[in-house]
C-alpha cells in the first residue's frame, strides 16, 4: 500500500540519499558489535539461497550478501537511494535485483524468500504500515527461512539521557539546569518519548523498545523471535561520547525472527 506518507518520506529519504551514511549510525562500522554479522554468516548452504535486503538505503549491506548468496535482491522506496546503492556495488550492481517499492509489496516473493534482512528499514513512523511490513516479510519467507534485522533504541536515547545528567550534575550545575543540558545534549526536541519517534530534516522515523519489537514481529506471525543488541563505540557519533568510555555502550535493537 503506497500512502501520501510513504510518498512524501520517499522524497525526504531520497534527498538525503548522498549524505545518508553522514547523517546517521552505522552498524557495520569497524568498533562496532553487530550480532547480526556472524548470524549471517552463519546460515547454512548459503549458495542454494535467495537473500533480500528490505530497505537497502545505499547498500552496505549488498556486498556482504552476493559474497554468500546464490541470489540478492534489494528493495527501497527511495530511488535516490538505490542509485547510490547500485553506485556502490559498481559493476556488481548486474548481479542483484533492485525494486523501487515500499517494502510491504512483497506479494511477488511469497514463499520464495530464504534469509530477510532489515537494517535500520522497519522505522515507518505509522505503525500500521509497520504491521503491514511485517507481516508481509512473514509471507514472503519460505519455511526455514529467517528474518535479521536492526531497530534504532528509544531507550539507548533514555540511557545516554542519564549519563549526560549525571555529568552534568557532577559538574555543579542545579537540577534544573542539569535536566535542560542533558535534554539539550540529549535533543530531546526531535523525539517523541512517548510513541518512539524521531522527527529530522523532514524525515520522521519510529524508534523502539525491545518489548514492542518482540510484540510486533510476533503479531505479524513470527513464532520464534531472539533479541540482541547493537553496540556502538562511544566516540563523536554520540553526544559526548568521549566522556562515558568507561561506560556499558549504547544500542540499537538486534533482531532474529522465524515463523
Amino acid at each position: 500500500m503506497t500512502t501520501t506518507t510513504t510518498r512524501a518520506q520517499s522524497r525526504h529519504w531520497s534527498r538525503h540519499a548522498s549524505n545518508y551514511d553522514e547523517l546517521f549510525l552505522d552498524p557495520f562500522e569497524p568498533g562496532v558489535e553487530n550480532p547480526i554479522v556472524p548470524a549471517i554468516g552463519a546460515v547454512p548452504d548459503p549458495g542454494s539461497k535467495l537473500a533480500i535486503d528490505l530497505g537497502c538505503g545505499t547498500g552496505p549491506l549488498l556486498p556482504m550478501l552476493l559474497g554468500r548468496f546464490r541470489e540478492v535482491v534489494a528493495i527501497d522506496f527511495a530511488p535516490a537511494m538505490v542509485d547510490a546503492a547500485r553506485q556502490r556495488l559498481g559493476p556488481d550492481a548486474d548481479r542483484v535485483q533492485f525494486h523501487v517499492r515500499p517494502m510491504d509489496q512483497l506479494d511477488d516473493f511469497t514463499d520464495r524468500v530464504d534469509v530477510a534482512v532489515a537494517i535500520n528499514s522497519i522505522v515507518m513512523p505509522d505503525v500500521r504500515d509497520v504491521d503491514r511490513t511485517l507481516s508481509a516479510i512473514r509471507r514472503a519467507l519460505r519455511p526455514g527461512g529467517v528474518f535479521f534485522g536492526v531497530v534504532p533504541a528509544i531507550d539507548a536515547i533514555q540511557y545516554q539521557t542519564m549519563l549526560l545528567l549525571d555529568r552534568a550534575l557532577e559538574q555543579g550545575n542545579a537540577p534544573a539546569e542539569a535536566d535542560r543540558l542533558a535534554q539539550q545534549q540529549a535533543e530531546h526536541h526531535l523525539y517523541d518519548f512517548g510513541f518512539g519517534r524521531f522527527a529530522f530534516r523532514g524525515l520522521r522515523q519510529k524508534f523502539w523498545q525491545s518489548f514492542e519489537l518482540d510484540y510486533r514481529l510476533r503479531k505479524a506471525g513470527f513464532g520464534s523471535v531472539r533479541l540482541d543488541q547493537v553496540l556502538y563505540p562511544w566516540d563523536a557519533n554520540l553526544p559526548l561520547g568521549e566522556h562515558f568510555r568507561g561506560q556499558p555502550r549504547s544500542w540499537d535493537w538486534a533482531f532474529e525472527a522465524r515463523p
